[in-house]
């Protein structure tokens, strides 16, 4: 595929048509007044051709600030952010890029005192205080928490964090879909059938969602949902909010808007006829985040608006025998909805042979699987030059055990490698978890007091050099947890100081200097105290963050999840009466919890990019990039096509789609992870450039035997064509 940032210099546009393809540039000598609707599957350059409209629309000398740029995620934004930050770039105006969200947020903020008071706020001439979802669940916590205690949620056996997030995608679901909140519970009750006990959870939730809404009200707190419902319902209707969105933006272009939701689809359904030019771009087979609201019916409804519709058909990216293969896997998935997955053109496709691209890799144990995964991975490298950057190894969950195990066969045969799993806790990173627990060691007056353990885990992640059984016995040694004090590194004696190395002794006096003579300054803000510990020790040379990209990548998110959540607390006043009340040690006590992290770019855009990329499935396709080798592990489990138990939502039955009143039978489960799973396996086919890897092992992860719906259908396909 074409390179965005070839189209920023001046004589890009007579380049850039040499490059493309008919159809795309048929986009990009549209006139500047044509609405354009854009359907394809995945890697036939609808992304491409959007890149070099922007391009177009600049070189023209239309103003890039009035172009909106909307993707239904931030991080599908990149190929368009990495022409508009190319320094090729000709100069001009900013272009805006958002999301309906983003938009939502802005228009909240400007328009303020003209949404406070028609919204209910307590405080309409105070400023208000935007959530993450990190903060969100931190003041749903705040609420549920003492009502778990009355008996709240009994017959639920879930984390609390999860508990206290599903709540809140409940109310994200509400707002998304277009619904009041205050009838979820009704919506999931009427759908249920099965013990009376899970009707009393739906009620606890509707509860809890209620309460959640009226203390954000209370205290100008808004979270997602509420950004969104008071934009759609109170600031979109209002005439200067109208007008000074449609003077603003003359040019749109929305990519991947089936992956957005149905009320954002609404204003933009509203909104479209108020552009002199708009280009939607929508992906055939997509819908993949339909586990957060997407609607892709109400998606493909905006094309009756558009003037022009145009389908791409060929592929850039994938070739005959995994096309084949892709046809054939979906249609044994779910031959009765495979209409639903565009197939590629193809002139030989009846002598295509899929197996050329499907490589099966088998074991007795799971162990087994990952040392061959591993090799495998090495040879592909080192034997046929293969990019790190152009393999993945996906997963349908990945576990903690699996991430470390895998990296770590990687990392030990000198593979580069990174790993992206976006509901992983900050709490479970290393990188993290080190900078928390260095940041109780620098607080004594927070009275945490790490295990040995943990400061053991946090010197030899800070110390480069540092392996864990010298760690373990430097902490031993000068470590007092009582007291929380360190002692010096010439107190040891002699001989176990040349065990542990002088050199990393002094490093390892260089941090606890650092650490006392911190505890005897003005206490910092915890965010700038782990830039100042960061900046000024941890990313200097000899210590553990100074080339780890990993680390850094975690450190940044870190960070800027303290700072939101200062920023959301600080004028909250929630909770200041306590005496003993302190931000950084509340964080850190929320960061326990297991709270959920919120999406943070940093960890979508490493520095290490020519990497093996190890995720889950779904991260991977919200990626929306092609590689050239695929492996799929795990393939007999039945997480590639059930979905996560979410005992106080549903995906489902909160969307527009679902009729009140109906029953969600096993025979809708059945169908909906059917066709999941088929649109699962579509997305990842058509961003596969040569060949797929199938990881079979007899025992699974967990031990057990295992026969999913994607290892059957494999099995189908392969004794069709005699393999």
């Amino acid at each position: 595929m074409t390179d965005p940032s070839a189209f920023a210099s001046t004589g890009s546009t007579r380049r850039l048509k040499t490059s493309l393809s008919l159809l795309q540039r048929q986009i990009v000598d549209s006139p500047l007044d044509t609405h354009l609707f854009v359907s394809g599957p995945a890697g036939t350059g609808k992304t491409t051709a959007g890149v070099a409209h922007l391009t177009h629309l600049l070189a023209q000398g239309v103003p890039g600030e009035s172009i909106l740029m909307l993707t239904p995620q931030r991080t599908l934004q990149e190929p368009y952010l990495n022409l508009l930050t190319s320094p090729a770039r000709l100069a001009g105006g900013e272009v805006t890029p958002a999301t309906i969200g983003g938009l939502a947020r802005r228009m909240c903020d400007l328009f303020w005192p003209l949404a406070a008071e028609q919204a209910g706020f307590a405080y309409p001439d105070q400023a208000p205080i935007f959530l993450t979802l990190e903060t969100a669940q931190y003041y749903m916590a705040y609420i549920v928490r003492p009502l778990l205690d009355e008996g709240y949620f009994e017959s639920v056996t879930i984390d609390r964090n999860r508990l206290y997030s599903q709540i809140i995608d409940n109310l994200n679901k509400a707002a998304i879909v277009g619904f009041p909140h205050t009838e979820i519970g009704a919506r999931l009750d009427s759908a249920y059938f099965g013990e009376p006990a899970q009707r009393r959870v739906y009620a606890d939730a509707q509860d809890c969602a209620n309460r959640f809404r009226e203390y954000c009200l209370a205290h100008n707190l808004l979270d997602f949902s509420l950004q969104l419902e008071i934009f759609a319902n109170t600031l979109w209707p209002q005439p200067q909010v109208r007008e000074y969105l449609v003077k603003s933006y003359r040019h749109l272009i929305y990519d991947n808007v089936e992956e957005d939701g149905a009320r954002p689809h609404d204003i933009i359904r509203e909104w479209l006829p108020d552009f002199q030019s708009a280009l939607l771009i929508f992906d055939e087979g997509g819908g993949y985040r339909r586990f957060l609201g997407a609607d892709v019916e109400t998606a493909r409804a905006l094309s009756s608006l558009c003037g022009e519709q145009m389908v791409f058909q060929d592929s850039f990216v994938v070739p005959e025998s995994i096309a084949h293969l892709g046809e054939t896997l979906t249609a044994s998935i779910a031959p009765d909805v495979s209409s639903f997955f565009f197939p590629l053109a193809s002139e030989t496709k009846e002598e295509a042979e899929e197996t050329a691209s499907l490589h099966i890799i088998t074991s007795r144990f799971y162990p087994e699987l990952l040392d061959t995964v591993a090799n495998e991975t090495q040879s592909l490298i080192s034997d046929h030059l293969i990019p790190p950057s152009e393999i993945v190894i996906l997963a349908p969950y990945l576990s903690d055990a699996l991430r470390f195990s895998l990296m770590n066969r990687l990392e030990a045969l000198n593979v580069p490698v990174r790993s992206h799993r976006p509901s992983r806790s900050l709490r479970d990173e290393p990188a993290s978890h080190a900078l928390v627990t260095l940041g109780a060691l620098a607080h004594p007056y927070w009275n945490i007091r790490p295990p040995k353990f943990d400061a053991a885990y946090a010197l030899m992640q800070s110390i480069e050099g540092l392996d864990l059984v010298r760690a373990q016995l430097l902490t031993e040694i000068v470590y007092h947890p009582r007291d929380l004090q360190l002692s010096t590194f010439d107190q040891i004696k002699p001989d176990v100081q040349e065990r542990i190395t002088y050199l990393l002794g002094s490093r390892y006096s260089q941090l606890r200097g650092w650490l006392l003579a911190y505890r005897e300054s003005m206490p910092l803000p915890l965010d700038h105290f782990f830039r100042k510990l960061f900046g000024e020790v941890l990313s200097q040379p000899g210590f553990g963050y100074h080339r780890n990209f990993d680390s850094i990548r975690v450190a940044a998110s870190l960070i800027e999840s303290v700072r939101k959540f200062r920023m959301a607390m600080e004028p909250s006043f929630v909770q200041l009466d306590r005496p003993n009340f302190d931000f950084g040690r509340e964080y850190v006590s929320m960061l326990e919890d297991g709270v959920i992290a919120a999406s943070y770019l940093e960890s979508w855009q490493t520095e290490e990019k020519d990497a093996v990329l190890v995720a889950p499935a779904h991260t991977f396709l919200m990626m929306n990039r092609p590689v050239t080798v695929q492996f799929w592990l795990d393939a007999g489990s039945s997480g590639w096509h059930e979905r996560l138990a979410q005992p106080l939502t549903h995906p489902y039955v909160l969307s527009r789609e679902w009729q009140p009143g109906r029953i969600w039978s096993d025979a809708d489960e059945v169908e909906s992870n059917r066709e999941a799973l088929a649109r699962l396996v579509s997305g990842l086919l058509h961003r596969c450039r040569e060949r797929v890897y199938l990881g079979l092992s007899e025992l699974g992860e967990s031990g057990f035997e295992q026969r999913g719906d994607l290892l059957r259908a494999f099995q189908k396909v392969l004794q069709a064509t005699g393999s």
